[in-house]
């Protein structure tokens, strides 16, 4: 699946990845490939995600993920 952050200034990430777990506003919740279409807003917290094999990650200080056709779009302030 694909996932993008962005942030006003930059796109701070794009690329596969195999899955991404994201601090929600009622509790953390984790996305995998083929995961239900979904719109969350995201509280401060850290975005942890999987890419070539490689565990990454990312503090937010909140924003909103729309997940939807293989693809999780974050806009983090």
């Amino acid at each position: 699946m694909t996932l993008k952050i962005i942030s006003a200034e930059d796109v701070l990430f794009e690329g596969e990845v195999a899955s991404v777990t994201l601090p929600g506003a009622k509790g953390s919740f984790t996305v995998l490939a083929n995961h239900a279409s979904l719109i969350s807003t995201l509280v401060p917290g850290t975005i942890n995600y999987r890419a070539g094999g490689e565990d990454l990650s990312l503090n937010v200080g909140g924003g909103l993920v729309d997940v939807d056709n293989n693809v999780v779009s974050v806009c983090i302030y």
